[in-house]
């Protein structure tokens, strides 16, 4: 972790591939590259092969557009393989890597990649498309009387690789927000768990001790939380499994590893704040309501004028619904009858922060594909003009109210390298095949 280079931005695309060709060029009989696919607009997907141990190891970067920590993780750790051959004998894997698996969402994002600390650039150039059109999860599911079998084009790619290596490791790289640093694993693995919840305190990094990102997430060890499938989620949602469900094919141990870009000790306070639970998620519910009202007004106000199927439209329609099933659940759900921590009061807080400016950046950048393609028309420019007013207010309230500051991007790249390395040493140590 200590190895790992300092860096002040996210490279855009044609950036991380001018790296990775770079570190292929220097090691030339090292590392072995390959086209795996294409992305829905053309893009190749290549997937980096280095070692020649006896077990295979698959490692996913930028499974989400918006999350590309990951894209570093993989340059860092590839890097570091390369130069250390003891450390190549010593875990003894082939490793795949996929550096950016989505290359044509992470091109919608790079408008902030270079400045990575300030949240109005973030929210006002973010893209991340809804969970049916995310390379996450669209794996094939069948669960009763659903069906997903539309695995896009980027998660074919990976499922040929997957079936072609049949690996003993999967890591899927993501990164959060307000978040404390967690993970999710498939395995019980209690001595994974507790390395795992101790990796981040060396780099400074928070854990999360606020809600689950995945609502009835099960504890494993303190921010390792047990692997909720395709079962549990893609068929709530519309979507399909996870990297994780198709990896439990091959017996894989499959690791998320999730680091959060802006720090705050909130999020591991577990204080009682003296407000009831069931108050806090009910505010904070009521809040999502009043975002999804005044979005679904806005998208009725326009919807008649929008000519330009952008992915910026599917994603604004498409994640709507989302928000209002997560919000119908939150509702159902009220929790248990106790004060909230401060932990607890602070992520759902956030989290209305988070849903807000994803979604209203999402919307703006939606009608801003409109007026580019020349239609102005008095509907839209209205909506942008209303809606930029609100955005700005909420920015305010976000930045008042947020975490204290963006996180090293070193750090973030170090505590997923370590994860990958722990989760390695233990993932043919008591393979369990089938479980997920």
């Amino acid at each position: 972790m200590g190895r790992v280079p300092s860096r002040t931005a996210f490279p855009s695309v044609d950036d991380l591939n001018a790296e990775l060709d770079a570190l292929v060029a220097a090691h030339p009989d090292l590392v072995q590259v390959r086209r795996i696919g294409t992305s829905r607009l053309g893009e190749p997907l290549r997937a980096l092969t280095v070692g020649d141990g006896p077990a295979d190891a698959v490692v996913i970067g930028g499974p989400h557009p918006n999350e590309p920590v990951g894209f570093l993780t993989v340059v860092a750790l590839l890097d570091l393989l390369c130069q250390d051959a003891g450390l190549r004998a010593e875990l003894g894997y082939r490793w795949h890597f996929i550096a950016c698996v989505d290359p044509d969402g992470a091109r919608l994002n790079e408008g902030w990649f270079g400045r990575p600390g300030d949240r109005r650039a973030y929210a006002g150039h973010f893209y991340r498309p809804d969970l049916a059109d995310q390379v996450e999860w669209t794996f094939p599911l069948s669960v009763g009387d659903y069906h997903f079998d539309r695995p896009l084009p980027e998660t074919a790619a990976l499922m040929r690789l997957m079936d072609e290596v049949e690996p003993s490791l999967v890591c899927s790289l993501h990164n959060g927000e307000h978040q404390g640093a967690f993970f999710y694993l498939n395995r019980d693995d209690a001595t994974l768990a507790r390395q795992l919840a101790d990796l981040p305190g060396l780099e400074g990094l928070p854990l999360h001790h606020g809600e689950p990102e995945l609502p009835g997430s099960r504890t494993i060890a303190p921010a390792v939380y047990a692997t909720l499938g395709g079962a549990q989620i893609g068929a709530a949602f519309g979507a399909g499994a996870s990297s994780a469900d198709y990896a439990a094919r091959f017996g894989a141990l499959h690791l998320v590893t999730e680091v959060p870009m802006w720090a705050d000790a909130r999020v591991s306070d577990e204080t009682d704040t003296g407000a009831g639970y069931q108050r806090v998620v009910a505010a904070a519910a009521a809040d999502r309501r009043e975002l999804i009202d005044l979005l679904g007004a806005g998208l009725a106000a326009v919807t008649d004028d929008l000519t330009v199927a952008s992915p910026f439209r599917r994603s604004t329609e498409a994640t709507l619904r989302t928000l209002r099933t997560l919000t119908e659940r939150a509702e159902s759900l009220p929790g248990p009858d106790r004060p909230a921590t401060v932990a607890e009061q602070f992520d759902q807080r956030q989290a209305v922060h988070l849903f807000r400016l994803r979604l209203l950046g999402t919307f703006l950048r939606m009608l801003d594909a409109e007026i580019a393609a020349g239609n102005p028309t008095p509907a839209i420019r209205g909506q942008r003009r209303l809606l930029a007013e609100r955005f700005d207010r909420w920015i305010a309230e976000a930045e008042a109210e947020g975490p204290d500051s963006a996180i090293d991007i070193r750090r973030l790249v170090a505590v997923q390298l370590g994860a990958v390395l722990l989760a390695a040493g233990r993932a043919v140590a008591a393979p369990t095949p089938g479980t997920a």
